[in-house]
Order: C-alpha cells, then sequence, then structure tokens
C-alpha cells in the first residue's frame, strides 16, 4: 500500500501546532512574576546617597578702581595703588558649587576636591534630607585637589564605605554621584576608560587619574566615583574644562594617606629620603649598562639621609616606587608623593647588572637643610620679598622670594638671572615666601 504526502496539509498542522504551543507559553510568562527593576545600580545609589552632600561655598570678590589709572602711572606705583583703595572698592559675593561625600559618620568628616573650597570664606554642607550645616575645614592640599571639611552633627552621619583602587578593571561598571549645575544628587553610570591618566591643567600636573566615560560637570567635583558595589573608588575632579564625554577621578588609595594627614595635620606631610634624580639618557644607559627603556638615575644622595643609611648610592637608577614603574624625573617625585612622611617606602634600583630592593623609611624634609639645598640645586640665595625690597628694586608683584645671591656657574646665572629678581613659581608650586 502506497502513501502519498500531501505538503500542504503537513505544513498546516505544523503551523498549527506551532500557535497552540505559543499560546500555552504565552500564559506561562504571562503568570509569571515581572522583571526586577532593581539592578545593582540602584542598590549602590540607594546606599550611598545620602552619603553625597552639596558643597556651597561663599568668596568675596572686589571691584577695584584706580582714580589715577588714565595719567598712565607706572605699572609699579598703580600695584601699590590697588594696595591702597582695595579695601574702600566695591565687593559682592559669588558661591561655587560643588559635591563632597561623607568618609567618616561619626566624626563628621567630609571628602571634597580642594578646588571646590579654595576660595571660600563660608562653607556650607546641604545634605539629602535637606539639613545644611555650616563647615570647617580641616586641611587641604592643593597638589592632588583634595581637602577634609568638617561638620557636627546630633547624629552620625550617613558615610560611605571606602574601596580599593588598586584592582580596578578597565571596561568595568562604575557610578557618579554629584550635583552637576546645582542639579542635586544626579547620578550617572558608565565604564572605567583608562587608568593612570595625567593632566596639565593651566600651571600645574595632576597624575594617576581613573578616566570614565561617565558624565562629570561642573558641581561634580568632589563627589564620589562608586563602584557596582557602592564602594568608594576615587573623587570625581571636573578640572578640564575641554573634556566632552571624558571624566576624571582621584584614586581612593592615593587619597586615603593624604586624607590621614589633613586629619592629622591639615596638610599633607611629604616625604623625604634624602636624593637626587635625573632622567637617564641613552649615553648615560650606555655608561651604566642599562638594558631598561626605564628608571632614573640618582645622581646625588645626601648624607645621614634615610636614602644613605639603608645604602643607595650615587648611579644606582630607580626602577620603581612601590609597585610603580618610574620612568622620568618628574614620575619619580610624583610616585614619591604618593607616600607620607614615616611611611616604608619599597624602592627597586639597578646596580652592577643586578636589581635590588629596598625599604626606606621616609621622614620630613629637614628645614634646617632647606637655604643649602636651595643653593646647591638651583644655585640661589632668597630673602623675604619686604614693602622695602620692593620699593628699591621697583617690583609689583605682592609675593615671591627676592634673589640676594647667585651661585657661580649656576645655571640660572648662566641664562641672565640676577641678584634682584623674583621667584614666584617652581615645577607647578607657588612660591609666597622663605618657607
Amino acid at each position: 500500500m502506497r502513501f502519498s504526502w500531501n505538503y500542504s496539509v503537513i505544513q498546516t498542522f505544523l503551523f498549527k501546532s506551532l500557535l497552540l504551543l505559543s499560546i500555552a507559553l504565552w500564559g506561562t510568562f504571562a503568570d509569571a512574576a515581572p522583571f526586577s527593576r532593581e539592578t545593582a545600580v540602584v542598590h549602590a545609589v540607594r546606599k550611598i546617597g545620602p552619603a553625597v552632600v552639596n558643597i556651597s561655598s561663599e568668596y568675596e570678590v572686589a571691584r577695584r578702581t584706580n582714580p589715577f589709572s588714565s595719567f598712565g602711572m607706572d605699572p609699579f606705583f598703580d600695584s601699590f595703588f590697588k594696595d591702597f583703595f582695595e579695601p574702600y572698592g566695591e565687593r559682592y559675593t559669588r558661591d561655587s558649587l560643588g559635591s563632597g561625600v561623607v568618609i567618616d559618620g561619626k566624626r563628621g568628616y567630609i571628602l571634597t576636591n580642594e578646588h571646590v573650597i579654595a576660595r571660600g570664606s563660608k562653607i556650607k554642607v546641604t545634605l539629602k534630607d535637606k539639613r545644611v550645616f555650616e563647615a570647617q575645614l580641616v586641611g587641604a592640599d592643593p597638589d592632588s585637589d583634595l581637602a577634609v571639611l568638617k561638620i557636627i552633627s546630633e547624629t552620625p552621619l550617613p558615610a560611605v564605605e571606602m574601596g580599593n583602587s588598586d584592582d580596578l578593571m578597565i571596561g568595568e561598571t562604575i557610578i557618579a554621584i554629584g550635583n552637576p549645575f546645582g542639579f542635586s544628587h544626579t547620578v550617572t553610570t558608565g565604564v572605567i576608560s583608562a587608568l593612570n591618566r595625567s593632566l596639565r591643567i593651566d600651571d600645574r600636573v595632576y597624575r594617576d587619574f581613573i578616566q570614565t566615560d561617565a558624565s562629570i560637570n561642573p558641581g561634580n567635583s568632589g563627589g564620589p566615583l562608586l563602584n557596582i558595589n557602592g564602594d568608594l573608588i576615587g573623587i570625581n575632579t571636573a578640572i578640564y574644562a575641554k573634556a566632552q564625554g571624558i571624566g576624571f577621578a582621584i584614586p581612593i588609595n592615593r587619597a586615603r594617606r593624604i586624607i590621614d594627614d589633613l586629619i592629622a595635620y591639615g596638610e599633607v606631610q611629604l616625604p623625604w629620603i634624602g636624593v637626587t634624580v635625573q632622567d637617564l639618557d641613552e649615553q648615560l644607559k650606555h655608561y651604566f649598562k642599562i638594558p631598561f627603556n626605564r628608571g632614573v638615575l640618582i645622581s646625588e644622595v645626601e648624607q645621614d639621609s634615610p636614602a644613605q643609611k639603608k645604602g643607595l648610592k650615587s648611579g644606582d637608577v630607580v626602577l620603581t616606587i612601590g609597585e610603580k614603574r618610574i620612568s622620568s624625573k618628574d614620575g619619580f617625585y610624583t610616585h614619591l608623593r604618593g607616600f607620607t612622611a614615616d611611611a616604608i617606602i619599597p624602592i627597586t634600583i639597578w646596580r652592577n647588572g643586578k636589581k635590588k630592593r629596598f625599604n626606606i623609611r621616609a621622614t620630613l624634609f629637614p628645614e634646617e637643610l632647606a637655604e643649602e639645598l636651595a643653593y646647591e640645586m638651583l644655585g640661589v640665595s632668597v630673602a623675604e620679598l619686604s614693602f622695602s625690597k620692593r620699593l628699591r628694586f621697583k617690583i609689583p608683584a605682592k609675593y615671591g622670594v627676592l634673589i640676594t645671591e647667585l651661585r657661580p656657574g649656576s645655571y640660572l646665572k648662566r641664562v641672565g638671572v640676577r641678584p634682584g629678581d623674583v621667584i614666584r613659581q617652581i615645577n607647578e608650586v607657588t612660591v609666597k615666601d622663605v618657607k
């Protein structure tokens, strides 16, 4: 007996079967619970949101008018007229808005950016529950752009949990919370785009930033950067005005050391180990037989310094500080500043074809060596810029130090610097007085 297949009948049967199956499955899905909208981001924001604060820093601006400016007087005398007439000029106040995050709820400590409160005479902190406090500045560090504030509350404040910024992964999800353009508690998300970024802003270099694609705008500065678990991994900073779709944050592990110093001393206690270094060129690499394309050469070791006591010598090549590879003189001093005075600093060097590792306990720079070091390294002796010296040398500058002597053969002397010139800045540090 033969069977004849009717394909149209088979197709109709299969279609009806699939339709009935789909209807049955749809009824099953329809009866099931909807997907949860409480993602990890929602949990993290709910957990940390109350610890994020709005910071309002009030500062005074003076509008001055020199009544004698139309006579075309010497700029030197013009600066003195500004000094004399400033107290009587028109004054008005402005507000600088930023963000912060509570890092110690019991003691009321808040972490933010230094540039948020830099000019402020009055600092106000607003919590998420709308309570307003007048804040006290505990300490600030312009080099790292970090500051610690303190508010006094009758009850403990909600605080963030510190995370670890040393194990961050490029591509992992991050969350930024802040007050951009005055819109309080704005949440943005993104990923970590890069690590160890360096930025030059005006006359200052900032290093080791976390780069993200989360939106960080004016007002976000000082707010927290969180990982997906809601742990604090960085402090957002909006100092790069040209950034579009790019955000930067200060790693929290670097901030920890600075926070401790700001709370204890009101300023960062910079570490000193007593070495002077220089960049390596091809000639030096060949002379010292260095098989690396990184490192800096120790050119001098101070007597009785921590480095000298541990056995470091001139001619050693520093390869790493901690776990950070060193490729330039600037990088050496930057990574050194990542430690505080009294910290034990692991340093790996190259000497006679071998690597050696030293653990050096840093100290504070001995102030009694300052004048001697300035004369040796810069080739100058300096004095305070007093009123009489400003008048004598016709110096309009209000701050700086006056060069009184130049060491014969020094670089500054060779390029034309003279006694009576004023030093106003060294590298990225503004010089205001002899100290």
